[in-house]
């Protein structure tokens, strides 16, 4: 087995050992579990949250011994550097590995867990959530924080981010789900209109964004980041959409 712990875990070594040999049998079910599963565990005076990765088929099994870093790994040291860009995520706590002679076997990700009040995706679904256009332009604005120091946030989708209510009328915004991600020196402004695609198909919504955007990035119009960010989500939801119909068509021939 193979792990790093954060430095300021260390004292909690043992349990956190405890925690990852006891997955299967322990823990609460975080989640659906279809596809990575996720568990809670209590750490003394916290709430701990343990993302068991999917097992990787045979050619990602050799890779992310010898080629590549594992989901575990990358989520971990991304998570760190997000913090240290001054961007929000659950504490990362740890990651493990394990391996077998052809390659990587499973791999966790420990993060603390973090109580949020909402996530984008009820901004979708409940267009009617109380403070919604002022949690819309607030989350805007992190994204173009995000955008400014050069961090691609592979995906960015709606349940993706956790949003924590502060004081009246002020929202923290938290990064989940980690293992893509690029971090540059700038981003263009091609780059930053195509993160934002996979956010929401609501043109409504879409106009907001492009408002709230638009003051913070004069180099291009309100106009021109609203046709730019429009053009990349309609993209993406064509492609998803069919993407969806060919599985549903491949689904009832195997059937």
């Amino acid at each position: 087995m193979k792990y790093q712990i954060n430095a300021i875990c260390k004292s909690f070594e043992v349990k956190i050992n405890e925690c990852i040999d006891n997955f299967s049998s322990e823990g609460i079910l975080f989640g659906d579990g279809q596809r990575n599963k996720i568990k809670l565990f209590e750490l003394v005076t916290k709430t701990i949250n343990i993302k068991s990765f999917k097992i990787p088929h045979l050619i990602n099994k050799i890779a992310y011994k010898y080629f590549r870093k594992s989901k575990a790994r990358r989520s971990f040291e991304y998570a760190t550097t997000l913090l240290e860009k001054g961007i929000g995520t659950p504490l990362p706590i740890a990651y493990y590995e394990n391996y077998d002679f052809i390659g990587l076997k499973d791999s966790y990700y420990i993060s603390e867990h973090l109580q949020c009040d909402l996530t984008y995706r009820e901004l979708v679904e409940i267009p009617d959530f109380p403070d919604h256009e002022n949690i819309l332009r607030q989350f805007t604005q992190f994204s173009f924080d995000l955008h400014k120091k050069g961090i691609e946030f592979l995906d960015h989708s709606p349940g993706n981010t956790l949003i924590k209510k502060t004081i009246k009328g002020n929202y923290d915004f938290f990064l989940v789900d980690l293992n893509r991600m690029n971090f540059h020196d700038s981003m263009n402004f091609d780059s930053r209109m195509k993160n934002l695609s996979h956010l929401t198909p609501k043109k409504e919504m879409i106009a907001v964004m492009s408002n709230e955007y638009s003051k913070l990035y004069p180099a291009q119009t309100e106009a021109e980041i609203y046709e730019k960010m429009w053009f990349y989500t309609n993209d993406f939801q064509e492609r998803f959409a069919k993407k969806r119909y060919l599985k549903k068509k491949l689904k009832f021939w195997k059937s």
